[in-house]
């Protein structure tokens, strides 16, 4: 059973998306939601959503109870799925996974194959990309930089202009800020802040 319904596209081809049922708590039959391309954009299973002016679009899916709203785009080979959320301005894109009950929100950027997962937040100017990893409750925010094969994860938050890349892992309850450079095969992990 279909969910939604296409309507006619835009100059960019997108179309704008209308309820056929109720999907979820605030999104009623009739109720007109935001952009894809087209059906392979957004599962008809499950409790997903595009709101407001937020876009689907190119190979790019979201499924499960996962919500893009606000001015926020997915496309390329994203995947959005779970109950992750991406909204604001944020941008999901190449081949990046964002799901579990992840947060990509504000300016951030996803991309690459870059994950975001579990609990983690991506926020900010925030960037995530090449096969970097965000996971568990971490906090990425600010102008951050979080790429090559680098992970953030448990509680540990990275932001400012801070840096974390090539094999480098920032995890427990670590903090680094400011113009830190976490590089390498670095760990930085328990309670240890780092500027």
């Amino acid at each position: 059973m279909k969910k939604y319904e296409l309507g006619e596209p835009r100059a960019d081809g997108l179309r704008q998306i209308r309820a056929l049922v109720d999907v979820r708590p605030g999104v009623a039959a009739g109720d007109l939601g935001g952009w894809i391309g087209d059906e392979r954009n957004l599962s008809h299973a499950g409790a997903a959503w595009v709101y407001d002016a937020a876009q689907v679009s190119g190979d790019a899916q979201v499924s499960g109870a996962a919500r893009v709203y606000g001015d926020a785009r997915v496309y390329g080979a994203a995947r959005v799925y779970g109950a992750a959320r991406v909204s604001g301005a944020a941008w999901v894109y190449g081949a990046a996974r964002v799901y579990g009950d992840a947060q990509v929100f504000g300016d951030a950027w996803v991309y690459g194959a870059a994950w975001v997962y579990g609990d983690a937040r991506v926020s900010g100017a925030a960037q995530a990309y090449d096969d970097a990893r965000v996971f568990g409750a971490a906090w990425v925010f600010g102008a951050v930089r979080v790429y090559g094969a680098a992970q953030v994860s448990g509680a540990a938050w990275v932001y400012d202009a801070a840096q974390v890349f090539g094999a480098a892992w920032v995890y427990g309850a670590a903090r680094v800020y400011g113009d830190a450079r976490v590089y390498g095969a670095a760990r930085v992990s328990g309670a240890a802040h780092l500027s």
